[in-house]
């Protein structure tokens, strides 16, 4: 997978603030305290320790270590946290556009010496309860993470992991299925055209589709220009043709060696039993070589410069006028100065997070553009970091006023400087993330530490946020214009920034077009008859081994006997607070306090549901009782971890004409806001602000400008939403809600010249759905803390009383489901019932300028609790991991597909980024005959199974506990009986399941297909064009 800097960044961009996320238990800290016994000096299976730190803040205990022999550097973090994980990086630094660190990233994964068959690391996939398995190319290393709550399991994974990187096969046939080929189009004919096909190839022709991609690549390689930021480590589709099978073995010799390695584990298991394992199984067999794989400093410019590229345009673009994209980037100072990283990250959310930030002010409110540009903000993923403001959706005539507004911002930061209250709301916010526990925390902790320690910078110093924040702290006291003058020497007086503009061009992937065909031209005109047949006979001899069973009986495998076999209990306390429902379920939430509340759409008019998305994004965001929307931001910085409204659509367990719409509300603080945050709840109910419309809009554009642009990276998942669109009436309402329809519904929002009709939505839509009449809570935190939040929560209620109305549902077929199945006569969801759907057949395209497709099939079967659903749920495992995998992503050269059951009772077919659109559907149908077939072995089916259980399994954050009960009325009861029905399936059940819900004659079927024009579909009168 190629890790781009933006959405590798997307994560970790204010990495100490929005990064940092957390899952411990209240317990003695044994893990910990057993792992600060360790001493520097301290000799441990060919390793030797060099540092011990305890670090309170994040509870756990750091251990550096430097191997012997290698000079590997190694990181433990110990911590009473069972999802262990191990990663190992290599710092990769390429010359060249080829993607040679990205296809050797993925053909290591192909096989190796001890594991010599074809893929280990897609059938571990199946063979293990892994929470997390993975590859990363970034610009500057690639990284091997995977985690897992298993002991056994985590031995088996760093086995494939460890031969997998240091002694793969590196076979010319992955290479050629990996990264690039010359192939007949269709290989069985001689005579059919050649083309170009590889997974990497077409992965990074699916990633430059994106404009957003593209801009963030290019400001890269120009900013840089000088070493290996100027190439593109992922590949350039272009360039990618060039790289020979011989050159990825050498970039493995050079790069892929232990004392060019940095390896991470964190979690519970102990220390020792990694260190031996690695030292037994890899390291022992290296001695020491010099990499010569450092990055130099990039030299400074003597003077700013100015650049322009061009990009597709964007169909679904809010103003198809206004596409051009401006941004100033400034280059700063190296990451391996943790305080100083620290402080520009700050910097950075000073100058642009939220309304009250000056470039929100003066890029955003004057509706220049529709947001920030695709690149924004501090980015401390290259050797030297870089800070990035501008705006995208604009005019090109605007780009001299948008610089103009830039240095001009830069001028009265400087002369102002930032309120004491801003900074505080930041530091507050830092306090939250290190207290929030997440399920991943190990893996948020690698990717934290990654660059910084990839060019020798000091992890454990990364890690003692409070330091950092204590150092800041002091500074700032010691001179309270530090921010200004960082401004000041870093942007003002900074000669080395990078203008880059980009606008679209319309005959953009027609040049790329042309391009990819001179250059395959080029390759072709130079091939004798001999090369033609040689050609053709690999083609023959790649597809015969794609086709071939695979013997995967060399690779470790958990067995079923492993999976536990009963789920642990999540004690949950039902009772009426303010005439309201709530849920509280006791965690240790470690001081914070999670509140939810769930408000029905019963009673909603039909005509404002395409609204409803638009009124959760913006009544947060427009001020509320006394407090303007810049206040109420500060507001919520200050008291909250966020609050935020979105919308819910919940199919029912039993029926799948029935399902639960409504909004939910959601917010987290410290034990100490309490009141604050539920009295900014109090003010959103009972007076929120809709009246300015210059606000509104301004978050309209944000909000349309988002959707447009997550189309190329979510594009399977929109196909699947619009293919289960008239399938069931949940399938419906996502659609409407989420899906194509909402996407064109925001887009002509965009384009409205007046608002006054929106604003005139937005009571309506409150009166209905912030109405406690029709509303439930949950209350998520300490046992200590939960009869002060039920007091305060009590409170609220009465706050927001006036707002409890009696409304008449808008269908008359409510159906009312028990919130507690043990109290029938208690408080209940209502439902609403749909029993006189008809599903019917849809096929539709929706023709994007993109080079690749994302096709869709979805087949209606039956909700959770059917006896049948556990077998569709490894049905689609096994399709995927059996048959699918091979037929779309080997063969078909798509970057993803497969098979997944749907907890609303739909079966979905799926690929992503692929070459191929009607091709792909009669993959799925080969998919549906071979599982008929029942040609698949009680090992496939079991699995298939691990592969299930490792999803149902996976591990839930405190914060989340009890929240499919609370939402979808899923007791821990009817998880434990599917838990016993997915164990019990079968080989005949899943071929019967098969012939019932996946034959042609018997199902129902939905298709969508998102991708270029296509001339088949256009000629085929049952597809509907959009």
């Amino acid at each position: 997978m190629f890790r781009n800097t933006k959405a590798f960044l997307q994560k970790l961009r204010y990495v100490c603030l929005n990064g940092q996320q957390h899952t411990w238990r209240l317990k003695s800290t044994s893990a910990s305290e057993r792992t600060l016994q360790y001493k520097p000096g301290q000799r441990i299976h060919g390793f030797t320790v060099t540092e011990v730190a305890a670090v309170p803040d994040l509870f756990l205990t750091a251990v550096k270590l430097t191997h012997d022999k290698t000079g590997a550097q190694y990181l433990h973090a110990a911590r009473d946290d069972s999802n262990n994980l191990f990663s190992v990086q290599f710092r990769t630094t390429p010359l060249d556009s080829t993607g040679v660190p990205h296809i050797l990233e993925h053909t290591v994964l192909c096989g190796s010496e001890r594991y010599p068959c074809r893929d280990p690391f897609f059938k571990m996939l199946n063979r293990s309860l892994s929470t997390f398995m993975n590859a990363f190319t970034a610009s500057d290393y690639t990284m091997y993470p995977f985690s897992t709550q298993n002991a056994k399991d985590f031995q088996n994974l760093l086995s494939v992991y460890l031969d997998a990187v240091f002694f793969p096969c590196l076979r010319e046939q992955d290479f050629w299925q990996e990264g690039w080929r010359l192939e007949n189009e269709d290989p069985t004919d001689a005579s059919s055209p050649l083309v170009f096909k590889g997974v990497v190839f077409n992965e990074m022709k699916g990633a430059f589709s994106d404009s957003e991609r593209l801009y963030a690549q290019h400001l890269q390689n120009k900013l840089y220009p000088h070493h290996t930021y100027s190439v593109v480590s992922g590949g350039e589709p272009l360039n990618i043709p060039d790289l020979t099978w011989e050159q990825l073995k050498q970039f493995h010799a050079t790069h892929y060696h232990p004392s060019n390695a940095r390896f991470f584990t964190y979690g519970d298991l102990p220390l020792e039993d990694h260190l031996k394992q690695i030292q037994e199984e890899a390291l022992c067999r290296f001695g020491r070589i010099e990499p010569h794989t450092e990055v130099p400093s990039q030299p400074h410019w003597t003077s700013p410069r100015e650049d322009h590229v061009t990009c597709s345009p964007d169909a679904l673009a809010p103003d198809p006028a206004r596409q051009s994209k401006l941004c100033v980037s400034y280059l700063l100072g190296d990451i391996t100065d943790t305080l100083e990283g620290f402080t520009l990250s700050l910097l950075s959310s000073l100058m642009i997070s939220g309304p009250n930030s000056p470039f929100y002010k003066s890029l955003i409110e004057p509706k220049i553009g529709t947001d920030f540009s695709s690149v924004v903000g501090y980015d401390g993923s290259t050797r030297e970091a870089s800070f990035s403001i501008g705006l995208q959706g604009i005019a090109k005539e605007d780009t001299e006023r948008v610089k103009g507004i830039i240095s001009q911002t830069i001028h009265d930061i400087i002369e102002t400087g930032f309120e004491e209250e801003q900074i505080e709301a930041l530091l507050h916010r830092i306090e939250i993330q290190m207290k929030h526990q997440s399920t991943n925390f190990g893996l948020s902790l690698a990717s934290y530490v990654a660059s910084s320690w990839n060019h020798d910078g000091d992890p454990v110093e990364l890690l003692q946020i409070s330091d950092c924040v204590a150092k800041f702290r002091q500074a700032l006291k010691g001179n309270p214009q530090l921010l200004q003058d960082k401004v000041k020497y870093y942007f003002k007086e900074n000669t080395h920034r990078l203008t880059l503009s980009m606008s679209p061009d319309q005959a953009y992937l027609e040049k790329q077009a042309q391009a990819e065909e001179e250059k395959l031209q080029k390759k072709v005109e130079a091939l004798t008859d001999r090369d033609r047949k040689d050609i053709y006979e690999k083609g023959l001899e790649l597809l015969e081994v794609q086709s071939k069973t695979q013997d995967a009986s060399c690779l470790p495998a958990l067995k079923v006997s492993d999976i536990q076999p009963t789920i642990p209990v999540t004690p949950v306390q039902m009772s009426m607070t303010g005439g309201v429902p709530v849920q509280y379920c006791e965690q240790p939430t470690n001081g914070l306090v999670y509140f939810r509340a769930m408000c029905s759409l019963n009673s909603l008019p039909e005509d404002l549901r395409l609204y409803v998305p638009l009124f959760c994004s913006v009544v947060t965001k427009m001020g509320c009782g006394d407090l303007d929307y810049r206040q109420q931001s500060q507001q919520m910085e200050l008291r909250t971890g966020g609050m935020s409204v979105s919308t819910q659509v919940v199919p029912d367990s039993t029926q799948l004409d029935t399902f639960e719409q409504g909004v939910l509300l959601y917010s987290s603080c410290l034990e100490r806001n309490l009141p604050d945050m539920f009295q900014l709840w109090s003010d959103i109910f009972n007076s929120p602000h809709f009246d300015n419309e210059e606000r509104l809009r301004v978050l309209v554009m944000m909000a349309a400008q988002e959707l447009a642009n997550g189309i190329s990276y979510s594009g399977h998942l929109y196909a699947m939403t619009r293919a289960g669109r008239h399938l069931s009436p949940a399938g419906d309402l996502q659609e409407t809600f989420g899906g194509m329809e909402q996407v064109g519904f925001m887009k002509r929002i965009a384009e409205m010249s007046d608002l006054s009709q929106v604003i005139r939505m937005l009571p309506r839509i409150k009166k209905h759905l912030l109405n406690p009449d029709n509303m439930r809570c949950a209350v998520n935190t300490t046992p200590q803390k939960m009869s002060d939040t039920a007091a305060q929560l009590e409170g609220f209620m009465k706050d927001v009383a006036e707002n409890r109305k009696e409304r008449k549902p808008v269908r008359a077929n409510i159906k009312k489901k028990p919130l507690d199945p043990q109290d029938v006569l208690g408080p209940s969801r209502k439902l609403v019932s749909e029993e006189t759907f008809q599903p019917c057949q849809m096929k539709t395209f929706f023709q994007l300028l993109f080079p690749v497709n994302f096709v869709s099939e979805c087949i209606r079967t039956v909700p959770f609790s059917h006896q049948d659903y556990a077998s569709l749920c490894i049905l689609a495992r096994m399709m995927t991991a059996k048959f699918l995998h091979g037929e779309i992503r080997e063969k078909g050269g798509a970057y993803g597909g497969g098979a997944r059951m749907g907890g609303g009772g739909l079966f979905s077919f799926y690929s992503y980024r692929d070459p191929n659109s009607v091709q792909t559907l009669s993959a799925f149908r080969r998919g549906v005959d071979w599982a008929k077939s029942g040609q698949f072995s009680p090992q496939d089916i079991d699995e298939a199974k691990l592969s299930v259980f490792s999803a149902v399994d996976s591990p839930v954050a405190p914060a989340d506990k009890g929240m499919s009960r609370f939402l979808s009325g899923i007791t821990d009861e009817m998880k434990q009986s599917h838990r016993e029905r997915l164990f019990a399936v079968g080989h005949q059940n899943l071929v019967d399941a098969a012939e019932r819900y996946l034959s042609v004659g018997q199902r129902t079927r939905g298709v969508a297909i998102l991708g270029p024009e296509n001339e088949t579909i256009k000629k085929d009168p049952s597809w509907i064009v959009k």
